[in-house]
C-alpha cells in the first residue's frame, strides 16, 4: 500500500474527518534532505474534523503526529499539517 494511502486510512480511522486530503509533495523536494527517488517522503495534509474542536494548533498537530507515529519514524521525512474543526475558515 502506498504511504499516502496509509496516512489517509489512519487519519480517517483516528479522526472521522468531514474532509481529508493527503498530498504527496515529494516531487517538489528533489535534491533536498530526506528525498528519495521513489518519492513518498514529503506530504501535506488538509483535514477537517470535529475531534479538533477546542484544540490549539499545537494540540492538533500532536494528535496527528501521534496517529502517524510509525510513518514519521519510518520513511516520511516531512509532514505539513492544516488541521481545522468544522466551521473554521482558512487553510
Amino acid at each position: 500500500m502506498a504511504i499516502r494511502d496509509t496516512i489517509s486510512n489512519k487519519l480517517q480511522e483516528a479522526f472521522t474527518p468531514e474532509s481529508l486530503q493527503v498530498v504527496d509533495e515529494s516531487h517538489l523536494h528533489e535534491g533536498h534532505a530526506g528525498h528519495r527517488p521513489s518519492g513518498e517522503t514529503h506530504f501535506r495534509v488538509y483535514i477537517v474534523s470535529p475531534a479538533f474542536k477546542g484544540k490549539s494548533r499545537v494540540e492538533r498537530h500532536r494528535m496527528i503526529n501521534s496517529a502517524l507515529a510509525a510513518e514519521l519514524s519510518g520513511g516520511v521525512h516531512a509532514l505539513a499539517i492544516h488541521a481545522q474543526a468544522p466551521g473554521e475558515g482558512g487553510t
